[in-house]
């Protein structure tokens, strides 16, 4: 049962990939076709754009950080409320991790406008 499950989860990732690809060759090809230039499909570097590595940190930073504070958060409320402690910590993980990620990605917009 166990094959079964890794043989679907990795037919699923084959064929988004070949899906990706395939429709990306016939969208090219029909362009050709068409007359465009094939300098369109080589991706310049874009002047105002925020290297990758920068985006990623930032974004890990800020996500594990949400996920401390969630902690931190759902700790103080266990010791001061009446709540459950499961869905407390889960909750609060899930919503501080989300409130990082969403912070990331406007300080990633500002990357890129400088």
């Amino acid at each position: 049962m166990e094959a079964v499950i890794v043989f679907i989860i990795f037919g699923t990732i084959f064929g988004m990939v070949y899906l990706y690809f395939s429709t990306r060759n016939k969208e090219r090809l029909a362009l050709i076709e068409k007359g465009a230039d094939a300098s369109i499909f080589v991706k310049g570097k874009r002047e105002h754009t925020a290297p990758i590595w920068k985006v990623l940190i930032l974004n890990l930073a800020l996500l594990l950080i949400g996920i401390g504070l969630g902690t931190f958060i759902a700790s103080i409320l266990e010791n001061y409320t009446t709540l459950e402690e499961g869905p407390l910590y889960v909750g609060t993980i899930f919503l501080m991790a989300g409130l990082g990620l969403f912070v990331g990605f406007n300080m990633t917009k500002n990357l890129d406008k400088e």
